[in-house]
């Protein structure tokens, strides 16, 4: 196993580690080279060795090739690791509600009005910051956002996992693209809509705002939420939403469309006009939205966890000060 890569090659940028080689195996011969790399468990992502094979940093048989490529048997794999690459994200103190935590993930409960990382605007004090302080972060090709595999808007609170190993984050990924993750999510809803209904559209960008979505775009990927109410609240609802689908803001844009936008959704809905539920507004001070179940099976050691945690106190207040049983404050 050689130190440096052949002399006749342009250099590669100085590595961590010395090339790795590899003999396709007749069971490999066929397979996507990708594929392959990832299923020898190399300790690095999926998505790692897939920006190693763009930066020309996997040859085989001493040639650079594409991801696609499927090497014969016996070829000579090498790979060069590249440095890992310097976090944005630099580590801060910060309270964290770990909810559960191993060698391989974390599941956090996150607090309305943290922003999951770094980005414009919100250069630090977002929850990468707190969990770089915390422990290592899985590298998944984005310096600013290691280990995370999914977010929950600013001002939404509630459960999410993140990863800390690229095992882990692998297999994480794979579950949320093929939906196979239990997400419900409670949140009030201005108005009283069907007592059950399946919002199954399309989620695209909005055709005249950029910083929304919309449901109702010609063309889009398939966006699914199943919405129960759980209580009728004065000029407003209770609701449990579970995903089957993914997409961003798509609860959001869901209730919004059919007329029952999240309360306090400043993007998506309106200042209510009804004196009772503005005053429960003004006391809660967020969007109404909190992601109350999270279950998948450990990407890792196949154990299938599930974990629940109830909307924080402003939340329940608001819901207690629009229950229809209790007098509306005195004017």
């Amino acid at each position: 196993m050689s130190d440096a890569p052949p002399a006749a090659e342009p250099a590669i940028e100085q590595t961590v580690e010395p090339a790795v080689e590899i003999r396709v195996e007749a069971s490999e011969a066929g397979k996507r080279l990708d594929r392959i790399l990832s299923d020898r468990e190399l300790g690095h992502s999926r998505a790692t060795l897939q920006r190693w094979i763009d930066e020309e940093r996997v040859r085989v048989d001493g040639e650079p090739a594409k991801r696609k490529v499927r090497p014969p048997f016996g070829a000579l794999i090498e790979v060069w690791p590249a440095p890992p690459p310097l976090s944005a994200a630099q580590p801060q103190a910060m309270d964290l509600d770990v909810v559960f935590e191993d060698e391989h993930l974390l599941v956090i409960d996150k607090p309305s009005g943290l922003v999951v990382h770094p980005g414009a605007g919100h250069p630090d004090g977002t929850l990468v910051n707190g969990l770089l302080h915390h422990t290592m972060l899985a590298d998944g090709g984005d310096p600013v956002r290691p280990g995370i595999v999914h977010r929950l808007d600013k001002d939404t609170s509630g459960v999410m996992v993140v990863a800390k190993q690229p095992p882990a984050r692998d297999g994480l990924v794979e579950l949320f693209q093929a939906h196979d993750i239990e997400r419900a999510y409670v949140a009030i809803a201005v108005g009283h809509p069907p007592e059950q209904i399946t919002h199954e559209t399309l989620h695209g960008r909005h055709p005249h705002d950029r910083k929304r979505f919309s449901s109702r775009v010609e063309r889009g990927k398939r966006a699914v939420t199943h919405m129960v109410v759980e209580q009728r609240l004065h000029a407003a609802s209770l609701v449990r939403c579970t995903l089957e689908t993914g997409r961003t803001h798509q609860i959001r844009v869901h209730l919004a469309d059919t007329g029952h936008p999240v309360l306090g959704d400043v993007l998506y809905g309106s200042t209510p006009r009804d004196p009772r539920l503005s005053a429960a507004l003004a006391q809660l001070g967020r969007l109404a939205l909190h992601a109350r179940v999270l279950g998948f099976v450990h990407p890792v050691t196949g154990e299938a966890l599930r974990f629940e945690r109830p909307p924080p106190a402003p939340f329940l207040a608001a819901v207690d000060a629009l229950a229809v049983d209790q007098a509306p404050p005195p004017r």
